[in-house]
């Protein structure tokens, strides 16, 4: 590449970089600074003074309870993520290895789902846990996530690609389909169950508008429907409610960093196939 291109392209890279790091910087710093101080230039955006303060104060809130709400997250995230792991594993299983009637006319039926729009099943959805009295529970925040089809396509890609003889060599052993799915399905597909599971965390660790819709007892929110609460509450400052957004930016940035390497092949394995 010619060297100027070279330094062209560098320069947009950092460029870009700088796009997607600057909203960050921009939480952390005024986060950081203290209440009595208001950041409109850039001089008193980058020099002192510093505080922790706001964390503090943020987490020991008795106008809204952040730690609560980021317990409710984190119990939502899990009990998803685990759940659609285990539903979506088997499904793809059934459909990936196992014969029966209507199976290629089922399977394009759950992908049908992913043509409904999100914002066209809240209305029913509302109605139906509304009837059964389950709104406000834990339940009707974590049973509309399970019904994930992009999870069945991506675990259903991987068992096709596994090789046909190893399952024949478990039917001979006297593996049934149970074992044959636990011992040696499960664990070879460990890379797509882990970019999947990473995926659904975010999804719903960052999940907003059904939980806004289903959910009125504070007792309940999770954090991205408590925020704001917040955030109302302390409209003539900027620093605490940035405070929580960092707070609340926290576990998302740990998730990231810990399972990167996952979230890349992720990316990789499902724009490949």
């Amino acid at each position: 590449m010619h060297r100027t291109a070279k330094i062209a392209v560098n320069a947009a890279a950092y460029l870009l970089f700088f796009l997607f790091i600057a909203p960050v910087l921009w939480m952390l710093i005024l986060a950081m600074k203290p209440e009595s101080v208001v950041a409109q230039s850039l001089r008193e955006w980058l020099f002192s003074p510093y505080t922790l303060d706001n964390f503090r104060k943020v987490l020991q809130s008795t106008n809204a309870d952040i730690k609560l709400w980021l317990t409710n997250s984190f119990i939502v995230s899990v009990l998803s993520t685990l759940g659609v792991l285990i539903l979506c594993a088997m499904a793809a299983f059934v459909f990936s290895r196992m014969k029966f009637a209507g199976r290629t006319f089922w399977f394009w039926l759950i992908m049908a789902g992913l043509l409904v729009p999100r914002e066209a099943t809240l209305i029913p959805l509302y109605l139906l846990f509304r009837n059964m009295d389950l709104l406000n529970t834990y339940f009707s925040l974590i049973a509309p996530t399970l019904a994930a089809p992009f999870g069945l396509i991506i675990l259903k890609q991987f068992f096709d690609g596994l090789p046909e003889e190893l399952f024949e060599a478990a039917k001979i052993d006297g593996c049934g389909w149970i074992r044959t799915w636990y011992r040696i399905a499960l664990p070879l597909c460990r890379p797509a169950l882990a970019s999947l599971g990473i995926f659904v965390f975010l999804a719903a660790w960052n999940d907003f508008l059904w939980p806004f819709i289903s959910v009125t007892d504070p007792k309940i929110m999770t954090i991205p429907v408590g925020l704001p609460v917040f955030k109302s509450q302390y409209f003539s400052t900027q620093s605490l409610p940035m405070a929580a957004s960092a707070i609340t930016s926290i576990p998302i940035i740990i998730v990231f960093f810990i399972f990167q390497k996952y979230i890349v092949k992720g990316i990789a394995f499902t724009g490949g196939k």
